[in-house]
């Protein structure tokens, strides 16, 4: 059985990786300077992505598709 001071350990590195978690995954999303800021693709904004992906043909360019199922 556990002593409080085990149990209190536990909670304190649980919080301290759930804060963690939560500052890498909504909090951190800037991007290097230099660098476009990062954006989603919509209805709305994919005219100028192809603009954008398609006039950079002297540069490496990589598309990187995310779905959340």
């Amino acid at each position: 059985m556990p002593t409080r001071r085990v149990k209190y350990a536990l909670w304190l590195v649980g919080i301290i990786a759930a804060l963690l978690i939560v500052w890498y995954l909504w909090l951190s999303k800037g991007t290097p300077p230099g660098q476009p800021a990062l954006t989603s693709l919509t209805q709305n904004n994919i005219d100028q992505f192809k603009h954008d992906f398609n006039g950079g043909g002297d540069e490496a360019r990589l598309v990187l598709l995310l779905s959340p199922t």
